[in-house]
């Protein structure tokens, strides 16, 4: 199946179950992870991508998509077995 463009998809679990192009910032999650920063402000002009990267997290760290592992398996962060045990916590 063809990968489409997705305008206005914010929603990072949408996006990967529809197979649409992604540029892969999952190693932000491995980046932000061992900052240990108390406080992350991210700042971009518009239609850079924040809410899509706030979603990621989410996907990424929420109990509530605990059981939706499949999204990251073809993600760069997939490959780090240590972030692989953190997801859904």
């Amino acid at each position: 199946m063809a990968r489409k463009t997705a305008i206005g998809i914010q929603d990072f679990g949408k996006l990967q179950k529809h197979n649409c192009f992604y540029v892969d910032k999952t190693l932000f999650i491995k980046e932000w992870w061992e900052n240990l920063d108390d406080v992350t402000l991210i700042t971009r002009p518009r239609r850079f991508g924040k809410t899509l990267t706030m979603s990621m997290l989410e996907h990424f760290f929420s109990v509530n998509y605990a059981q939706d592992k499949a999204v990251f398996e073809k993600l760069k962060i997939w490959e780090y077995a240590e972030y692989r045990s953190l997801q859904g916590t």
